[in-house]
């Protein structure tokens, strides 16, 4: 199982310490590092800032949403960096909820999210391959353009520049039983939100027989202290924002998936709490044992035992939500 640091996405404003983790990271051994974007800062300028200043650890977008850039434009991003990191970039996507993406990005979220993730992979990947002009007859990503507002003199036409390689991975954020199965079948990998690993039998219809390489990359916040349940809050801050604030009461992914993870009742409660105002009762409801069972938190001892069941599963990649360096390298010696 390979190491890689997640960054996240900016809150107020940059944290100067992210750079300096990358970097010890890159020292320690770690394969990767990710950034992320919500409805602030951007993911793949931080990364071209990292891949300034390091030479080895690969970069990834954990993730980059689909509705802020159609796919053309997220394949100019990725083949860009590949070129400039030396062949170092990992295509991470996700296609967040009707919250964000109509109350954000201002465009309509797709009746059909199967089939518009499935054609802005195909368009990404048809960038990258360079084997001709693309050509999607889409229903959410058409290329070139045919819509009766269009002028109809889209012409179809191939990236200028030469990409670096034709096979950058591609990874899709996924969380639905269907979305998570088509995940298999048309990206590189997976990046689950949450994962759990005492409950992957939550996973095992929708993973089937997945094929040689395929790359399963959870992130799990990790924090070396003393203190568990202290340590823990950071975690219920955010399954608290995920499951009260990324998304609306009546459509959530984030509750949905603490649900089927056996969490149902808690997981409502935690919503209503939160969409009531009661941001910090809601934090607090979140059980202990879920924010327990997705994070690596407590004495090195007990991180060590509790890291062997992700270690023996199918997870390929750990994405390391860690705020400091002491974490990073205990991680990196108890991996080893």
């Amino acid at each position: 199982m390979r190491l890689g640091l997640a960054l996240g996405y900016w809150g107020r404003g940059p944290d100067p310490g992210h750079l300096a983790l990358a970097r010890e990271a890159e020292r320690l051994g770690y394969d990767s590092v990710w950034t992320a974007e919500a409805w602030g800062s951007d993911a793949f300028t931080p990364l071209t800032w990292i891949a300034a200043h390091t030479s080895r650890i690969r970069l990834g977008t954990a993730v980059a949403q689909m509705a802020a850039r159609s796919p053309t434009t997220t394949a100019m991003h990725a083949l860009t960096l590949d070129h400039l990191s030396g062949g170092r970039m990992m295509l991470g996507l996700g296609l967040s909820g009707p919250q964000v993406v109509e109350g954000w990005y201002g465009r309509p979220f797709p009746e059909s999210p199967l089939t518009a993730t499935r054609e802005y992979v195909d368009v990404v990947r048809q960038v990258l391959r360079r084997e001709g002009p693309v050509e999607v007859a889409g229903r959410f990503h058409a290329h070139p353009y045919r819509g009766a507002d269009g002028t109809g003199l889209g012409k179809a036409l191939k990236p200028i520049t030469h990409p670096l390689r034709a096979d950058l991975p591609v990874l899709l954020g996924a969380e639905g039983p269907k979305n998570i199965a088509q995940t298999t079948r048309i990206a590189d990998g997976w990046l689950p939100l949450y994962w759990s690993p005492t409950r992957t039998d939550v996973y095992e219809a929708s993973l089937g027989d997945l094929r040689e390489g395929f790359v399963i990359a959870p992130m799990a916040r990790a924090k070396v202290c003393d203190d568990v349940a202290e340590g823990l809050l950071p975690v219920k801050a955010m399954l608290g924002f995920y499951i009260g604030g990324m998304g609306h009461a009546a459509r959530n992914f984030h509750a949905d998936l603490m649900a089927r993870m056996g969490y149902e009742e808690e997981a409502r409660q935690v919503q209503e709490l939160f969409l009531a105002g009661r941001r910090e009762e809601a934090v607090l409801a979140v059980p202990d044992a879920f924010a327990d069972e997705i994070s690596l938190v407590g004495p090195r001892e007990r991180i060590a035992e509790r890291l062997e069941p992700w270690r023996a599963g199918p997870v390929t990649d750990l994405l390391v939500l860690a705020p400091d360096p002491h974490t990073l390298r205990v991680l990196a010696e108890l991996n080893s």
